[in-house]
């Protein structure tokens, strides 16, 4: 068994990570993400950009871990899901990459929604219509650019397209596919009549074979490996959306386990034999092992929110301990968390920067503040806020399945031991954090050791690469009082819906 590489293309950032057949991280390295806003409501990347900075985190993982490419056996990617890539014949970039997060599409979403489509597509596509869907987004340019579906000649996802610029074949993996609401979901299949129904029925010609998470997809080609410093013919597998990479890497196999992905977007999900289609669920998708189907709830409710809350209230203490030669600005903050008591009384915060998981528009909101109260409580409401609105969509999972006896979390919020403490304080279980520093890289190079033979089956190398790093106990006491804020939150999501705004 020789070393395996995962790479991570996701919204905020790249990521690529050496891993051994044991799952050992041994160099991993990051670029973050240029996101481009050109007009309200757009959210963009450059693609050479992120091809650029694909070949330097290659190129920096293997050196971290003191490897040549001649020592790598395969390759996967992994990455966010929808948005649009777009390729013109030659390969090139139609134009600029549209990211998870754009909302360009929103009205063409609400007149779907007016006119009952997301209901009557539903049993074709197990999921919900939303904005950076690449239905919506291939309608809106078909209206606004035209020209830009014109010179198109593949659309692909961001993982794929990494994929293609390490081997120079167009191909789209099925578990990314079956998110965009372009895949007939149980069946696995393109379906014309989805096509048809969004007004896209033009877009059959950009829609590429379909390919396994563990199938061998190409070759390293001789230009990416001058690039990437690989070694020309290492075997590239189909690789995986970024939830399915992040559940297989905390050991998501079969139904007992349920993980949350605490990230940018909050997503709670486990995996089932059949798949469930129910308009009261956000989404149900194809899950990387053949035979599994992955539900999901989520929502851009998660960690994004500290992010915002840091860069707007706590400017002047990260200089003050950049100063110092100290502590991180994150690791200062848990450690704040940790100090600031939790009262009923301690102000709410509903994490709605972004998104909203309440089925209809919402706004972020402090609440309850008083004279007494500092930044401390404010960012101990961030730290609560988050996880409430994974609570909120927990308890509709839980409407199709029963609570597990541990919750495996990952993402940034998994990271840090107090939040993953206050986790297992609200949802009273044992929260079990995987080990690995990016699980995102490792679910994707556990889909290249399969690919390349290092194990048979998806099962049994996830039995030998994955493990969990440590286990957090829920406190009861705190439990209830999490508890009866937690109905305090849920009755003012309700109360300030007249104040809400589209």
């Amino acid at each position: 068994m020789g070393f395996l590489i995962g790479i991570d293309s996701g919204g905020t950032a790249t990521k690529a990570a050496v891993i051994d057949p044991q799952g050992r991280t041994l160099g991993t390295a990051a670029r973050n993400v240029q996101v481009l806003e050109p007009h309200p409501a757009w959210s963009e990347r450059d693609m050479e950009a992120m091809w650029r900075d694909t070949c330097a985190v290659v190129r920096e993982a293997l050196a971290a871990a003191n490897l040549s490419g001649d020592a790598v056996d395969g390759i996967a990617c992994t990455g966010h899901g929808n948005g649009l890539y777009l390729i013109d014949a030659a390969g090139r970039p139609v134009r600029h990459a549209i990211n998870s997060t754009d909302q360009r599409a929103a009205d063409i979403i609400r007149t779907w929604q007016a006119d009952c489509l997301d209901a009557h597509v539903l049993p074709l596509t197990a999921q919900s219509l939303w904005a950076a869907q690449p239905n919506a987004l291939l309608a809106w340019l078909q209206t606004h650019e035209p020209q830009s579906l014109a010179r198109a000649s593949r659309l692909l996802m961001a993982k794929d397209y990494i994929r293609f610029r390490l081997t120079g074949i167009a191909a789209m993996e099925e578990t990314d596919m079956s998110a965009t609401s372009l895949m007939n979901v149980p069946d696995g299949t393109y379906d014309d009549r989805l096509l048809a129904w969004f007004g896209i029925a033009e877009a059959k010609r950009l829609l590429p074979p379909l390919v396994k998470s563990a199938e061998v997809c190409g070759t390293v080609t001789p230009t990416a490996a001058a690039a990437t410093g690989l070694r020309a013919g290492t075997p590239v597998a189909g690789g995986m959306f970024d939830i399915d990479a992040c559940g297989l890497a905390s050991g998501c196999i079969d139904e007992r386990q349920l993980v949350m992905v605490a990230g940018t977007w909050g997503n709670n999900q486990y995996i089932a034999r059949q798949p469930l289609i129910d308009r009261d669920l956000f989404m149900t998708s194809r899950y990387c092992m053949p035979g599994w189907f992955l539900m999901l709830e989520g929502s851009p409710t998660g960690t994004g929110n500290l992010d915002w809350f840091a860069r707007e209230f706590l400017g002047d203490t990260q200089t003050l301990l950049a100063q110092a030669g100290g502590e991180s600005l994150f690791a200062w903050a848990d450690r704040t968390v940790e100090q600031t008591p939790l009262n009923l009384d301690t102000p709410l915060f509903l994490p709605f920067l972004y998104g909203s998981n309440l089925g209809h528009p919402a706004q972020a909101c402090l609440l309850g503040m008083k004279g007494r109260h500092t930044r401390a409580d404010m960012l101990r409401a961030v730290y609560e806020g988050c996880i409430f609105a994974h609570n909120r969509h927990v308890q509709r999972l839980y409407a199709f399945r029963a609570p597990p006896a541990t919750i495996r979390l990952t993402g940034g919020a998994a990271r840090s031991a107090v939040w993953a403490q206050m986790f297992a304080d609200v949802f009273q279980v044992p929260i079990e954090i995987p080990a690995g520093q990016e699980l995102g890289a490792l679910g994707a190079a556990i889909a290249a050791a399969v690919a390349c033979g290092s194990y048979a089956s998806f099962e049994e190398a996830v039995r030998g690469m994955t493990r969990i790093e440590r286990t957090h106990t829920p406190d009861p006491e705190r439990g209830a009082l999490h508890a009866a804020r937690y109905a305090r939150y849920s009755e003012a999501c309700s109360l300030l819906r007249p104040f809400f705004t589209a």
